[in-house]
Order: C-alpha cells, then structure tokens, then sequence
C-alpha cells in the first residue's frame, strides 16, 4: 500500500489540528509565505499572489505523490486557517530517514506551537513511517529553529558549507539529526505530551 491510497493522516495535539493542505487554504499560505521573515529562512521570496501559494500546495501533494514526504497544515483547534507547515521531504525508505522542515506564521511565534507541531510529526516519522533518523537542514543565522531542534534532542551534525543554492546565492545549512534510538530511550522529554 502507498502513502496516496491511504487516507491522508490528521494529526492531534492539545491546540493544534494538523491536516491535508487543499487548494481552498491558498489564501491562508500566502497571509505569512508572503512575508519577508517567514520565507528568507526557507531560501525563498516572499510570496506574490494566489497562485504562488497555490504552487507550493502542489509541491506537497506531488511529494506525497511521489513517496518522498508528507505536509502537513498546521491550524489551531478554533479556526480552520492554515497558520503554518510542517513535515517532511526528501524520505528514503530503504535508508529509513527524512528530512524535517516547517515554519510558522510571525503572529504565531513565541507560543510553543511549532513545537508542539513538529513533535506530532517526529511521532507519526518514528512510529508510522519507521524511519531511524529524520534530519533537519537550517541556515546558520536561524537560531529560533535551531533552539527549537535542540529542545527535542537534535544533534548538531556540522556546517555543510555553501549546500544550497537559493535567492541567487550559495548558503551554508547547518545539519541536525534525531534518531529513533534517541527518541525512545528518553532523551527527547516529554515526548508523548502532544497527545
């Protein structure tokens, strides 16, 4: 069975709903992918219209298509608005790994919802999809999602240097990882709280 002939999976935490992004919350994704703060940390330019957002919703369902992620919108429990993503891309199932990645509206900073979010995630990738290590890939300057990440136990791995190249110009990523092992034997705290 594939990841497309199963029902897309929502996931429950104590504030947050987190489903299946449709081509009807484009106008909640362009609210915060058109600002500056939010998309310079994903290598982007601030989103323009409708159709941009509307660009991005495909990607997620062609790499859910493809086999090789899975996005999800983050919305809280009292309004269907989309007010981030989150999950994840680059899955390789022979080698049992993925790479994280989300991001937040700037109105929704500050709250613990991120990583309440990702927490939900890194439970769905360890327990649902069996992956033995999901890697997050973040930008030397973006220190509240590196502070987030080492709150849930990842690991600084090294600077891989000019690793992408986004907005015109090469960028250094720092790489951090989080193995199953490490989540099961307690080194992630709390991490069965977002149930």
């Amino acid at each position: 069975m594939t990841l497309t002939t199963l029902a897309f999976p929502v996931l429950t935490t104590k504030r947050l709903t987190l489903r299946e992004v449709t081509p009807l919350d484009a106008p909640s994704l362009l609210t915060y992918l058109a600002d500056e703060q939010v998309v310079t940390q994903m290598g982007l330019d601030p989103f323009q219209t409708e159709a941009d957002a509307l660009d991005e919703i495909n990607w997620y369902h062609s790499i859910r298509t493809e086999q090789t992620g899975l996005r999800w919108g983050i919305t809280e429990h009292a309004t269907p608005d989309i007010i981030g993503s989150c999950g994840f891309l680059n899955r390789s199932s022979r080698h049992q790994r993925a790479e994280l990645g989300f991001e937040l509206s700037p109105g929704h900073w500050g709250k613990g919802l991120a990583q309440e979010a990702v927490r939900a995630v890194l439970a769905h990738g360890f327990n649902e999809w069996d992956l033995n290590r999901i890697e997050a890939l973040v930008l030397p300057d973006n220190t509240a999602s590196q502070r987030l990440l080492e709150r849930l136990g990842f690991q600084r791995e090294g600077l891989l240097r000019q690793y992408e190249k986004t907005r015109g110009q090469f960028d250094d990523l720092y790489m951090y990882s989080l193995l199953k092992t490490e989540w099961q034997d307690g080194s992630v705290h709390n991490k069965n709280t977002f149930l």
